[in-house]
């Protein structure tokens, strides 16, 4: 039996692509994180804005709850619809609107792809740097709801720096435009950034200019191989000083144990504990020579115990695939994920209290660690045991997760650094957020979305 509340969106909007078929239902109405049983009303596939209005305002008039959709890649329950809401995918507005070649920005729709942003600036010369392994299946709109990061955050920020202006549509349905390219504008609150992260709590992102830069300079990359924990910072200390770092990335021996698993060779005939990808500017003698000064020193150090230097792109590309190719390898066993971050200079002692928890938490159960240490970023992966029952893996990582929480906040860190808060991370909000912010936050929302419709349960309970 057709709800009749669709019937009325149906009329109000007779162009409208609205699919209610069962597999549509499961499919637009998880993320990655395969945790809750997908329970959508319908799925809602605008072409254009005033439809994306339209949406809106029947929602708030029929108190209807709205989860945005782009790629959902999302690893924190986002883009979960659980609960009966309308999920409102944004993947047919997946368009570049406009190049404006003075100020060097691109406006495109929320669904296009990571991927065709990269290459729509190409086609000008130019570059947009954001960029992760998800790049061919993230949107846009995904990116900035959840202030995307990536592997090149240590030389280009987060989605956050690159986002000149957005379009928002409102819980109300108003059409908010924020930010309007402008390099210079102290007109009052910036709502821009507000929407860069919100989870789709404050509204719709329909539309996004985005800034575009030079294309990076010719890089080189290196694979080390490192005999402990310990000596990671020291080796980014390292290179950092004498290097141009675009990227520095560090995986342990099980993350590549998994990725191997897919085919690939090892990089090394010795196993090593822990693995640093990293990527640098090479653009002559100079930079050569600081190259092997760099690495000769760390290995005069101790800290480093091999390393292969990329010859070609073709082997730059096998040894960047083997730190962006542990989430795909790692997906089977349903890990559960922690997301972590704190100040680069915590870092040190954030580590060693927090494999020590984790080592002595997880006595059982396979831990892959790896992350952007040069950003303060760290992703930790707990693999279920086989035959375990899910609900108490997950129960048993959530306790510990409880303690990290405790950790992070003694050390000034966040639970989410780069997926958003979601459902998963949402009972731990308390450890990055004050009462009073949270509470700031609340009351924010409320102004723009004063129906409580924009993706509720999500971020933090109202």
């Amino acid at each position: 039996m057709t709800d009749p509340r669709l019937d009325l969106l149906r009329q109000s909007l007779p162009g409208l692509r609205l699919e209610t078929d069962p597999a549509e239902l499961e499919h637009y109405g998880r993320d990655w994180t395969r945790r809750w049983t997908p329970a959508p009303l319908a799925i809602a596939l605008p072409g254009e804005v005033g439809e994306v209005q339209a949406i809106v305002r029947w929602a708030a008039a029929h108190g209807v709850a709205i989860v945005p959709s782009g790629g959902r890649t999302g690893l924190s329950g986002g883009a979960v619809a659980a609960n009966g809401e309308l999920v409102l995918s944004l993947v047919r507005m997946n368009r570049v609107l406009g190049f404006d070649p003075v100020d060097r920005t691109l406006a495109v729709q929320p669904g296009i792809t990571l991927q065709a942003v990269h290459e729509a600036a190409a086609e000008h010369g130019l570059a947009y740097p954001v960029d992760f392994a998800a790049r061919g299946s993230c949107s846009i709109g995904g990116n900035i709801a959840t202030n995307a990061g990536g592997i090149r955050v240590l030389r280009h920020g987060n989605t956050r720096e690159w986002i000149a202006g957005l379009k928002l549509v409102t819980g109300s349905g108003e059409l908010l435009d924020l930010g309007r390219g402008l390099v210079k504008n102290s007109s009052g609150y910036d709502l821009r950034h507000l929407a860069v992260g919100s989870e789709g709590t404050l509204g719709v992102v329909v539309e996004a200019t985005l800034k575009l830069t030079d294309p990076p300079p010719p890089t080189q990359v290196m694979l080390l191989a490192l005999p402990s924990f310990d000596v990671l910072m020291q080796v980014f200390a390292a290179l950092r000083t004498r290097l141009r770092l675009e990227a520095f990335e560090f995986f342990t021996d099980r993350a590549l144990h998994h990725v191997l698993a897919h085919g690939g060779q090892a990089p090394f005939a010795d196993v090593h504990p822990y693995y640093v990808v990293t990527e640098f500017a090479m653009q002559g003698e100079a930079d050569e020579a600081a190259m092997l000064a760099a690495f000769e020193h760390c290995v005069a150090q101790g800290w480093v115990g091999d390393g292969v230097i990329a010859q070609g792109d073709a082997q730059a590309a096998q040894l960047w695939r083997l730190r962006e190719g542990i989430t795909e390898s790692l997906a089977r066993h349903a890990p559960y994920k922690n997301d972590v971050s704190v100040r680069v200079s915590a870092m040190p002692a954030f580590l060693a209290e927090a494999q020590d928890l984790l080592g002595r938490e997880y006595p059982r159960f396979d831990v892959v660690w790896f992350g952007h240490v040069g950003d303060g970023n760290l992703h930790i992966n707990v693999l279920r045991p086989e035959g375990m029952d899910g609900a108490e893996f997950v129960g048993q990582c959530e306790q510990v997760t409880k303690l990290l929480a405790a950790t992070l906040q003694r050390h000034g860190g966040s639970i989410s650094a780069e997926h958003g808060m979601g459902l998963v991370k949402k009972p731990y909000l308390w450890s990055t957020r004050s009462a009073a912010e949270i509470e700031v936050m609340r009351g924010i929302r409320r102004v723009l979305d004063p129906h409580g419709i924009m993706n509720p349960g999500k971020l933090f309970d109202p």
